[in-house]
């Protein structure tokens, strides 16, 4: 039986779905965790409100690790946790863009 070949493309792009899933999935959590900790400090506690958050984006950071090796391209990868990451950080740093104290 004759050994497939692999070529440096294939290599590259699971290397850049790896360091999406760890790097892209980490900032999704991290901006996830932000935004909805702002969200539930104003109906629960807020250490009750940030342990919360914190628990569920480790859920979001196995579905974003899960999503980079779903993805049909690398690049979806990338823009399927980054995107969302930026959008949710966006959210998280509006209060403080506004001007409200919290």
């Amino acid at each position: 039986m004759k050994a497939a070949r692999v070529d440096w493309r294939y290599r590259l792009a699971i290397a850049s779905r790896a360091v999406a899933a760890v790097g892209g999935g980490y900032a999704l959590a991290a901006g996830f965790a932000a935004a909805l900790s702002l969200l539930l400090a104003q109906c629960m506690p807020r250490v009750e409100a940030v342990l919360t958050a914190t628990m569920l984006a480790w859920v979001v950071y196995a579905i974003a690790a899960g999503w980079a090796f779903y993805a049909r391209t690398a690049w979806g990868a990338w823009g399927g946790t980054l995107l969302p990451a930026l959008a949710l950080g966006a959210c998280a740093m509006a209060p403080q863009w506004m001007g409200a104290t919290a």
